[in-house]
């Protein structure tokens, strides 16, 4: 039987790894830049010890080839070192090196790149000398629909001048460069072909941080940029002129999946919590666990994070073999954020109010795991586009297998 449910001993060894640099590391370290929240010499100096430890432990990079000094994992490994990456700390991924929106740059910059501009951008990102953003969503448009796009890049002999407004830009301040999606033609011969994408040296005269944009959970250096007559040269562009939807819907299919990775680790450990409390607390003449109202919380939790699990394997594993994943992609994303914040909403509800305080992480993770269902992609923009592959599917075939996942039953 082809179908196998394990991992090589090699990826098994990586992943308790992870675990063990998470509870040794990555744990210590944010527990102190928590105690010092707004000290920035502190979060730098922890960060420092992170990162150096991810090179000494061997699990710097784990999402990138060799020769740029990662470990080479593809993305079926990825999900399971990102889980895991993410349970215990919100930490781990960035100590690896393997964050976003750093992660789905390296990716990007790695397939459309010229041998110059790796030099320049990409071999700095693997190596963490640099950080990165990627600037495509705008205020005024859909964010969902990047043919939409307003900001405007216009010829001026071998330059391009820019001008635009884009918001909720992830990781912009401290950037060295972005990644920048901007309107090329204004009549294509398709939507699609309107937008290309640029590769922005940050700080840069006409590119202006207006604001990191406050979130119900905070600021977390989300910001909105005001771009005014930004001059770029052509050897600036990433990609091909009219190639800036192509090259961001390539990102954006593994990103969307690297996020369900990272959220399938957080909603285990808020059904650990829930578990765990359900054992501990003692009402009405019984254990929270013996009632069968906790436990239908735990049981529709477990299955949400056990078909959560299968989405994502199966999605990575048709990225793996360079299969089509847009569907298995789209549908994964839908279900993990959904089912994130319900798992975490129910760990909540069997704390009481301990779950609504900040002595637990369930608050912070609820009111983060919120921007789950419209990041990357709308719920509603998900499921539009899985019930047209579902029609196609069935129009041309008459069949439902190609928009289940091609699975072989």
């Amino acid at each position: 039987m082809a179908i196998d449910f394990s991992f090589p001993e090699e990826i098994t060894h990586i992943v308790s790894k992870v675990h063990d640099f998470c509870e040794q590391v990555v744990s210590p370290g944010q527990k102190e830049i928590e105690a010092n929240e707004g000290d920035r010499k502190i979060l730098v100096r922890e960060i420092i010890k992170m990162r150096k430890a991810a090179r000494e432990w061997g699990l710097w990079l784990p999402h990138m080839p060799e020769e740029y000094g990662g470990m080479g994992l593809g993305h079926v490994a990825m999900a399971a070192v990102s889980a895991e990456a993410s349970r215990l700390t919100s930490f781990g991924p960035f100590a690896m090196n393997a964050q976003a929106p750093d992660e789905g740059n390296m990716h990007t910059l790695l397939h459309w790149a010229t041998p110059a501009q790796i030099e320049k951008y990409l071999k700095p990102l693997c190596d963490g000398r640099s950080r990165s953003c990627f600037a495509m969503t705008e205020p005024e448009v859909a964010g969902s629909d990047p043919t939409l796009i307003q900001t405007t890049a216009v010829r001026d002999g071998d330059d391009w001048v820019i001008n635009g407004h884009k918001w909720f830009i992830s990781g912009a301040r401290g950037a060295q460069f972005a990644i920048l999606i901007a309107r090329t033609e204004e009549n294509p011969d398709r939507p699609q072909a309107a937008n290309s994408a640029f590769l922005v040296d940050l700080p840069s005269e006409g590119w202006e941080i207006v604001r990191d944009i406050s979130t119900m959970s905070g600021s977390h250096n989300h910001c909105e940029i005001q771009i005014t007559n930004l001059r770029l040269s052509n050897d600036q562009m990433l990609g091909g002129p009219g190639q800036g939807h192509l090259l961001g819907q390539a990102r954006l299919g593994p990103a969307r999946l690297a996020h369900c990775m990272r959220w399938i680790g957080q909603a285990e450990t808020a059904l650990e919590l829930m578990v765990e409390r359900s054992l501990n607390r003692f009402a009405h003449g019984s254990l929270l666990a013996e009632k069968q109202g906790i436990q239908w919380m735990i049981a529709d939790s477990t299955m949400e994070l056990y078909q959560s699990k299968l989405m994502v394997l199966h999605a990575a594993y048709k990225i793996d073999r360079g299969e089509d994943f847009k569907s298995e992609v789209s549908m994964a994303k839908h279900f993990v954020a959904n089912s994130l914040g319900r798992i975490i909403d129910r760990s909540i509800q069997v704390h009481g109010a301990l779950g609504y305080s900040s002595d637990t992480p369930l608050a912070k993770m609820a009111t983060q795991a919120r921007w789950a269902r419209f990041a990357d992609g709308a719920d509603e923009v998900h499921q539009w586009r899985i019930a047209q592959r579902t029609i196609d599917s069935w129009v041309r075939t008459g069949s439902m297998n190609a928009a289940t996942g091609g699975l072989p039953l």
